[in-house]
């Protein structure tokens, strides 16, 4: 199943308020600017105090659905995605590469949106793997090589305990989908993103994930 989507949430770090960008700001608006979207069932998400810190809750029962932010995102001033999450109730004993195994307690993506040259939209997500080591990087099962996941944490994560996340997004990209040869080629094909989403999804294994995402902030270092 082709999935869309890319959300976010907090980080407790100090960024200079004019080289960072805070999508969900959680303490103000939270995420009313964020949109659900459903690709089978709905998976619940509520905004609370969690273990020392706001946060985004979210709930799976045999459901995928996330929240979707459709803001563009110039990677040459904030390259930096920053976040936090953790993740409650894993998945165990799925092929995270195969059809029926391709869900996750916890996701975020970010996606360049190719319009109506739809296959150059490309999106990468960074997941939570109940599964695989930390650190691998592998096509899509559902969409292929248009959509990249990353294991950004692992089957050695704790669960029940924050961690912190900051990834170079622009880099990521290149390193993903490939290097175009320049830094005006790389520029042209990776400069901005059109998407950013969250989603917390069980519906192919049918199981159940319970995991929490803090403000997600895009930032210049």
């Amino acid at each position: 199943m082709v999935r869309w989507i890319i959300l976010l949430f907090s980080v407790n770090v100090f960024l200079n308020v004019n080289a960072a960008t805070n999508l969900t700001s959680m303490s103000h608006q939270g995420i009313d600017k964020w949109q659900s979207k459903q690709f089978s069932g709905e998976s619940i998400y509520t905004t609370g105090d969690y273990k020392g810190r706001l946060a985004l809750k979210a709930l799976s029962h045999k459901t995928a659905s996330g929240l979707m932010l459709e803001q563009q995102i110039d990677l040459s001033a904030t390259p930096y995605i920053n976040w936090s999450w953790l993740v409650e109730k894993p998945l165990l004993q799925l092929n995270e590469r195969s059809k029926t195994g391709d869900d996750f307690a916890a996701r975020i993506y970010v996606v360049i949106d190719g319009g109506f040259m739809v296959w150059n939209t490309k999106s990468l997500n960074y997941v939570w793997s109940s599964n695989q080591d930390k650190g691998l990087v592998w096509n899509n099962a559902f969409a292929g090589s248009s959509v990249k996941m990353m294991s950004v944490r692992g089957k050695e994560s704790q669960t029940g305990l924050w961690y912190e996340e900051k990834r170079n997004v622009y880099q990521d990209l290149i390193d993903t989908f490939g290097d175009q040869g320049s830094d005006k080629a790389n520029r042209k094909a990776y400069q901005y993103i059109d998407i950013i989403a969250i989603m917390t999804d069980t519906d192919n294994s049918g199981k159940q994930a319970e995991s929490y995402y803090g403000d997600i902030i895009f930032s210049e270092k």
